[in-house]
């Protein structure tokens, strides 16, 4: 709350579609350049609000709660817009500051409304199966810099305007305008990236959580059964990766990664370390030692139980040159972690443990989550293989 008062209002703030989403099926959205928001789900809530210290270095910061309302404007158009209640965290700035990612420019000088997210999803993925399909997604002709230049060109996942449309559509057909929605704000975690590769994996061997519905039930076994969520314990849920050789983002769903065998899992696993022209296998040896140092973590935390949650796996698609390019520094290195890789857990809308607020009697559960580990322990299996060159 620097230099702003308690009694000071509070900007409204316009949410963009977040757009290095490549999984999931809840929008996420921009807050701010370090921040991003979802809707609140009291068991995501209660797993925030508890953490474990020792998870705190591989989850989101979480930064408080903020109220949403549906704005509709002369047109019809549908956009969301944040309140900051007085009281309430104070965890960013504005959107429209100067600077920050040409990402955060691009959407913002952009209303996305209901309507124009639908033609622009339209335009950029014709026909349904795009999204199931390898997509170059061109966004060049929307890149202004503040000047009205050209800025520098980069290309985008469509998977959060999918989703965002998805959101609005929702929203519009239960809700009025005038009816107040809470978000979790959380840090994002993608913002010191200046080409975000993000592998999406959804983790464990089981995906629905305990108050799922029998049928919710039986279709979420049925999609482990028939992907790597049974037999490797994860499987792909999105990806993005930035190939030098063309400056396009490759971009992956999770109907893609239902359909992978085993072999297909490890493939794709290599394809997400390669820029286009080489595999990156300097990055192999950061991301096993961040995902050994994240199963140590795991196996300690006794009653949890990560149901359908993910794991982030992020990195720089520009390799810097010792000395060069310092002003898009890496985050800094700490530990065993060299800052060109992240690893974070992500979703934990399903996510139990003893003691948890918004589920007071939870099933009880003893002993770590081993269907995560299991997963843990294939994936670290895989990237050492890649980095024995096998």
């Amino acid at each position: 709350m620097v230099g702003q008062s308690p009694a000071e209002p509070r900007a409204a703030v316009l949410l963009q579609p977040f757009v290095h989403q490549v999984g999931g099926h809840t929008s996420m959205l921009t807050y701010d350049e370090h921040t991003v928001c979802k809707p609140l789900v009291s068991q995501e809530l209660s797993f925030y609000e508890s953490l474990p210290l020792a998870m705190r270095q591989f989850t989101p910061q979480y930064k408080g709660i903020v109220s949403v309302h549906l704005k509709k404007d002369s047109l019809g158009n549908l956009t969301l817009i944040a309140s900051p209640g007085l009281g309430q965290p104070d965890a960013c700035g504005r959107l429209d500051s100067a600077g920050g990612d040409p990402a955060v420019t691009l959407w913002h000088k952009r209303k996305w409304s209901h309507t124009q997210v639908t033609k622009t999803f339209k335009d950029s993925c014709p026909g349904k199966m795009l999204l199931r399909t390898d997509l170059q997604y061109h966004t060049d002709s929307l890149l202004e810099d503040a000047n009205g230049k050209q800025a520098e060109r980069k290309t985008y996942n469509p998977w959060g305007l999918h989703c965002h449309r998805q959101h609005l559509n929702r929203m519009s057909s239960k809700h009025n305008e005038n009816k107040l929605h809470q978000f979790l704000l959380l840090e994002n975690v993608v913002s010191k990236y200046s080409y975000p590769c993000i592998l999406d994996l959804k983790m464990g061997t089981r995906q629905h959580g305990d108050d799922a519905s029998e049928e919710k039930k039986a279709r979420h076994i049925k999609k482990c059964e028939q992907s790597t969520s049974a037999s490797l314990g994860v499987r792909i849920c999105g990806m993005q990766v930035y190939q030098a050789d063309t400056g396009h983002f490759l971009c992956k769903d999770k109907y893609y990664g239902r359909k992978l065998s085993p072999e297909g899992f490890r493939q794709t696993l290599r394809q997400f370390l390669c820029n286009g022209n080489q595999l990156r296998s300097d990055l192999l040896e950061p991301i096993i030692l961040r995902l050994k140092a994240l199963l140590a973590v795991i196996r300690k935390q006794s009653s949890y139980r990560f149901y359908s949650s993910s794991l982030l796996i992020i990195y720089d698609g520009q390799e810097h040159k010792e000395g060069a390019d310092q002003h898009l520094p890496f985050p800094k290195t700490h530990g065993t972690n060299p800052s060109r890789v992240d690893v974070r857990m992500i979703d934990f809308a399903h996510t139990t443990f003893k003691g948890s607020k918004s589920n007071p009697n939870p099933t009880p559960y003893d002993g770590p989550d081993h269907g995560y580990i299991f997963g843990l322990e294939n994936l670290i299996k895989i990237l050492q293989s890649l980095l024995e060159g096998k």
